[in-house]
């Protein structure tokens, strides 16, 4: 079976490459052009530095200056950051680690699906289907700048440890369904919420019909899950909750503008070969969950002609509860959760547990591929196995992808201000409150060549004190402002001239030259233009 497995995995790593050509090719060098890029880089580059210097605060990131616990004010992606680690201290440039650690979520959640699959149906050809259902969706190029949304890994491992857990009841089927998890949880606490909540749904309808002896015994065993996933996570998910209590809530005009609509499941990404041009006026991001054809025709084929199976049914179930999610608080499952749960009224985008409905279907989807084997001749049994494939990858096919270059090492400017004494750095130009992040993802990823602390930032929330400090600095260059960063420790005042708009940079430089407290330390190349150094005194 390893070897078998491994030969999978070298299956959709080999999909994986054709299907988001040409990243393969600029792997080192090229990613998604967006700002949550920089964001993936200086995640994993802020856990890959703290952790043999300073382990006991690796959540206590550098920026928002002088905030704690900045990981935990979006997704931490601890298994994320600790696969990359070992590279990064290796001198693995950080754009090739960021990659390979994005397509590595993508290459084994396939191959964990081909796992479960054909544990169920016994067909290889059919657990193929499933993985490419669940690796090239158009979700996955929606979220293809998200490295902790490309990490469902452990849920395909996490069901398939359940099902292990009735058939055989062993303890250590048990603990392994807790290890995953908390896996999941570390990988994406999105991901992880949803998971705690569908996955009982799924025990409950397994544990259906069975004999009371067979129902104490799968009861225990999940009991041990349970306190073997909670022994794993709370050590994680306290940091959050006190997050949690100190942010508050997400508003629910927020909520409600990245949940799902009935439309959202007809719409792909623009740069869908098929149906791009078609649907893509009936989303936007976030709310891109077309499944494709196909799979819903094979999932309706499954429902009908495989035999009858018990296991069919929690998938399509738990399908039927993931998409009442996704629609927030217009559904029913979301809504309850929001009101008598408390980490579900800080989650963002309901839209996203659209992944579990996918992954659902691609299980049911693989029972119609199976039930279409059983039912035809060898002939076009072959035909069958080869055509399959073929129309789900045209459905999803979105090649080329357009990406862009990122830096692997320090402008020169970010080179001299490694060198010199450590100090609060303060980058212009800083966003106006109601107009963020501006340019704070790639003021982050650029600490990650000094890790001097920042008072710039970039997360899924922003803390009081960034926001009011905001305020504060709207009115720079003027003497308030200049005094208000003396008065918060910054050392360093970057000014970056290309960022501003028709020379607007010169007003700012011009004013802290002229200010007592501040003296200019040098003009460098920041990667983009100029940028002005000056110290506060």
């Amino acid at each position: 079976m390893p070897v078998r497995f491994a030969k999978v995995v070298a299956l959709f790593a080999l999909l994986t490459v054709v299907m988001t050509w040409p990243q393969a090719a600029r792997l080192a060098t090229d990613a998604w052009p967006h700002e949550d890029v920089f964001f993936n880089m200086w995640r994993i580059g802020w856990v890959a530095h703290a952790l043999p210097r300073s382990p006991t605060h690796v959540l206590d990131g550098n920026i928002f200056y002088p905030e704690l616990r900045t990981l935990t004010l979006s997704d931490a992606v601890a298994v994320e950051s600790l696969l990359a680690a070992p590279m990064l201290w290796m001198g693995v440039p950080i754009v090739l680690v960021h990659n390979i650690v994005l397509l590595a979520g993508i290459i084994l959640s396939a191959a964990g699906v081909w796992l479960l699959v054909a544990t169920l149906t016994g067909s290889a050809t059919a657990a193929t289907t499933a993985g490419i259902v669940f690796a090239f969706v158009p979700y996955r190029f929606d979220h293809y700048m998200h490295l902790e949304l490309q990490w469902t890994v452990w849920i395909p491992w996490t069901f398939w440890a359940m099902h292990k857990v009735f058939e055989t009841g062993a303890i250590r089927h048990a603990v392994l369904l807790g290890v995953f998890i908390a896996l999941q949880f570390m990988s994406s606490v999105y991901y992880g919420l949803f998971l705690v909540t569908l996955l009982p749904v799924g025990a409950l309808l397994l544990l259906c019909g069975t004999r009371p002896g067979e129902v104490m015994r799968g009861l225990r065993a999940l009991a041990l899950a349970a306190g073997t996933a909670a022994l794993l996570t709370a050590p994680y998910l306290f940091p959050y909750a006190t997050t949690r209590h100190d942010v508050g809530p997400r508003p629910e005009e927020q909520i409600a503008m990245f949940s799902a609509r009935p439309s959202s499941y007809r719409a792909t990404t623009e740069s869908n070969y098929l149906y791009g041009e078609r649907t893509v006026q009936f989303g936007r991001g976030e709310r891109r969950l077309f499944p494709g054809v196909l799979p819903l025709l094979l999932a309706v084929v499954g429902l009908l002609l495989y035999p009858a199976s018990k296991e069919a049914i929690v998938y399509l179930v738990t399908l039927a509860i993931a998409f009442d999610m996704s629609f927030g608080l217009k559904g029913y499952t979301f809504s309850f959760l929001y009101q008598h749960v408390p980490a579900f009224d800080g989650l963002r985008a309901p839209a996203r547990v659209a992944i579990f409905a996918i992954f659902c279907l691609s299980v049911l989807a693989a029972y119609g591929q199976a039930a279409l084997e059983k039912a035809t001749g060898k002939r076009l049994r072959r035909g069958l196995i080869a055509a399959i494939p073929a129309v789900l990858l045209l459905e999803y096919w979105v090649a080329p992808l357009p990406l862009i270059a990122y830096p692997s090492a320090p402008s020169p400017l970010y080179a001299w201000l490694a060198k010199q004494p450590a100090g609060v750095v303060a980058e212009f130009p800083m966003p106006q409150r109601n107009r963020l992040p501006s340019n704070e993802a790639r003021f982050a990823f650029m600490s990650t060549f000094h890790w001097m602390p920042l008072i710039n930032g970039y997360s899924g929330y922003y803390p009081a004190s960034y926001i009011n400090r905001l305020e504060r600095l709207s009115t720079m260059p003027d003497a308030a402002a200049l005094e208000n960063l003396v008065g918060a420790g910054v050392r360093y005042v970057i000014v970056h001239a290309g960022l501003y708009p028709h020379g607007g940079a010169n007003e700012v430089i011009a004013a802290l030259s002229d200010h007592s407290r501040f003296r200019e330390l040098g003009r460098f190349n920041d990667g983009i233009g100029e940028a002005v150094v000056f110290s506060a005194r």
